[in-house]
C-alpha cells in the first residue's frame, strides 16, 4: 500500500499542475554558465529555488563556494544512504534563434512538450527526482533511507572544480550508491539505465604557415595550401566512412559481455535524424558504435574568411575535433599518438594543442547488484524492462562519484535524445515526465524495503 500510495501522489503532483509550476520557475533563472559574471543567477538558483525546495522536504543544506549546495537527509545512520546529484546552470539561452520568437526563459506549453533552456538539461532531471521524495514522504512519513544531494552550477563549462570538490568533502558525500539524472533516454517510451559515460576530449589542429593571405593568382603553386594540408590530417585519422585509423584510438573494451548487454537496443527514433548505417566501423552494430567504441569528430573548421571568400591562398587552417572514447582506452596516449600519427604520414607541419580539459570514462558492469536492483524496481512500477547502457553515449563528470568517492553510479534519464538540449527549442515531453515522476518515486519507495 505504501508503495500506491507514492505512486498516486506522484501522479497528482503531475496532474494537479503543480509540477508544471515548478519547472516553469527554475526555467526561469537565465543560469548560463558560459556567460562570463553571470554569478547572481547561478548562485539565486541554488539559494531560492533549490534551498527552500530541500529544506521543505526535511534536508539540512549547506553552501559552498564555487556555486556548490550540499543537502543532507539523515533519518539513520545505519540505513543505506543515496547521493543525487544534479547541475542548475545551462547552455547559453540563444534567444532570437527559437521557433515563434520563443523565450528560452520561460516555460511554453505545445501539446506534449515542455519548450525552456534548461528543461531536459538537467533541471527537469533534478525536479523529478526532488518531487518523487515529496511524493514518496507525503504518502509514507518518511523514506526508509538516507539521502544526500550535491548540486552544481558550471558543468556545462567541464564541471571545474567539482572533482577537487568531491575529495574535500568525501566525508561528507560517503553513499552506498549514486542514483542521478542526466542524458536521454534510448528511446522515448521506455526507461532507461546508463552506468557512466563516454568520455571526451577537444583539440585544435592547425597548420599555421605565414602571416596574411596572398592572391592565388601570383601564388598559386608556389605556396603550400595551408587548408589542404589540414585536410589531409583530417582524412588520415579516419577513412570516409569515419573508422578510425589511429591504432591508439581503439579501445579494449567490447567484451562479449558488454556486447551481450548492447545487443538488440534500438538505435533510430522515428521524429529524430535517420541513423547512417554506413557509417563507423563496418564490423560493430549501432548501438555498439556509439556506446561500446570510440567516435571522431570535427566540431568546427576554418581557412580563410568563409563569409567573404577571397581569390587568396590563406596563411592559417584550424579545426576544432573531439574524440569520444570508452572505458579502455589510454587517455594519456591520446594526442601523442595522433601526433605520431600525422608524423608518419609526413604532416610533422599540424600542431595538435589540447583544449581545457576532458571527462575521463566510466562504467560500471551491468551485472552490478545495484544495476538489478534499480532495474527490478522499475520494471515492478511500469511493467516494463528497461533498456541498460553500459555508459552513456555522451559524457557527464561521473568520474567524481564513479573514481573519486568510490561509488556505484546508476544513471535514470529523463528525457530523449530528440529534445535539442544546447540547441534553440530545447524540450522535454510531458508523457515521459509524468511516467518518469511514477518511476522515480517507486524507485525511491522501493530502496526502503
Amino acid at each position: 500500500m505504501a508503495k500506491a500510495d507514492a505512486l498516486a501522489q506522484a501522479a497528482a503532483l503531475f496532474d494537479g499542475g503543480a509540477f508544471e509550476t515548478a519547472l516553469g520557475a527554475l526555467v526561469g533563472y537565465a543560469t548560463e554558465s558560459q556567460v562570463a559574471g553571470n554569478h547572481a543567477a547561478l548562485d539565486a538558483y541554488l539559494d531560492d529555488a533549490i534551498t527552500p525546495r530541500l529544506l521543505a522536504l526535511g534536508f539540512d543544506v549547506e553552501r559552498h563556494a564555487g556555486h556548490f549546495l550540499i543537502g543532507q537527509r539523515i533519518e539513520d545512520p545505519d540505513l543505506t544512504t543515496v547521493l543525487i546529484y544534479g547541475h542548475g546552470d545551462v547552455t547559453h539561452g540563444q534567444k532570437g534563434a527559437w521557433a515563434g520568437d520563443m523565450d528560452p526563459f520561460v516555460l511554453t506549453d505545445a501539446g506534449d512538450r515542455w519548450f525552456g533552456r534548461g528543461t531536459a538539461d538537467n533541471k527537469v532531471q533534478h525536479l523529478i527526482n526532488l518531487m518523487a521524495l515529496e511524493a514518496v514522504l507525503g504518502a509514507q512519513g518518511s523514506l526508509g533511507f538516507n539521502v544526500k544531494i550535491l548540486m552544481e552550477m558550471a558543468e556545462e563549462v567541464g564541471s571545474p572544480g567539482l572533482e577537487t570538490f568531491c575529495a574535500t568533502h568525501s566525508t561528507t558525500l560517503q553513499a552506498d550508491v549514486l542514483i542521478a539524472s542526466d542524458g536521454p533516454r534510448l528511446q522515448a517510451d521506455t526507461p532507461t539505465l546508463f552506468m557512466g559515460s563516454r568520455g571526451a576530449i577537444d583539440f585544435d589542429l592547425s597548420v599555421d604557415l605565414r602571416e596574411g593571405a596572398h592572391h592565388s593568382g601570383n601564388w598559386g603553386g608556389l605556396l603550400a595550401d595551408p587548408a589542404m594540408i589540414l585536410a589531409q590530417a583530417l582524412a588520415v585519422i579516419t577513412d570516409a566512412r569515419g573508422q578510425l585509423l589511429v591504432e591508439a584510438w581503439k579501445p579494449d573494451s567490447l567484451t562479449p559481455a558488454v556486447r551481450a548487454a548492447l545487443d538488440g537496443l534500438p538505435i533510430e527514433m522515428a521524429d529524430g535524424p535517420d541513423v547512417d548505417l554506413g557509417w563507423g566501423a563496418a564490423d560493430l552494430t549501432p548501438a555498439e558504435r556509439a556506446y561500446g567504441w570510440n567516435s571522431f569528430a570535427v566540431l568546427a573548421m576554418q581557412s580563410g574568411v568563409p563569409d567573404a571568400p577571397q581569390n587568396a591562398i590563406s596563411g592559417k587552417a584550424s579545426a576544432r575535433c573531439q574524440l569520444r572514447f570508452v572505458v579502455g582506452t589510454d587517455v594519456d596516449q591520446i594526442l601523442p599518438s595522433l601526433r605520431s600519427h600525422l608524423a608518419a604520414h609526413g604532416l610533422q607541419s599540424v600542431t595538435v594543442t589540447p583544449g581545457d580539459g576532458y571527462f575521463p570514462a566510466t562504467r560500471l558492469d551491468p551485472d552490478d547488484p545495484w544495476v538489478t536492483r534499480v532495474a527490478t524496481s522499475i520494471t515492478d512500477t511500469t511493467g516494463q524492462a528497461p533498456h541498460i547502457l553500459p555508459n552513456l553515449a555522451g559524457s557527464l563528470p561521473n568520474h567524481c562519484f564513479a573514481d573519486v568517492l568510490q561509488l556505484p553510479t546508476i544513471w535514470v534519464p529523463h528525457s530523449y535524445r530528440g529534445c535539442n538540449q544546447h540547441a534553440p527549442n530545447e524540450h522535454v515531453l510531458k508523457s515521459t515526465c509524468r511516467d518518469a515522476l511514477i518511476l522515480m518515486a517507486g524507485l525511491w519507495s522501493d530502496l526502503a524495503a
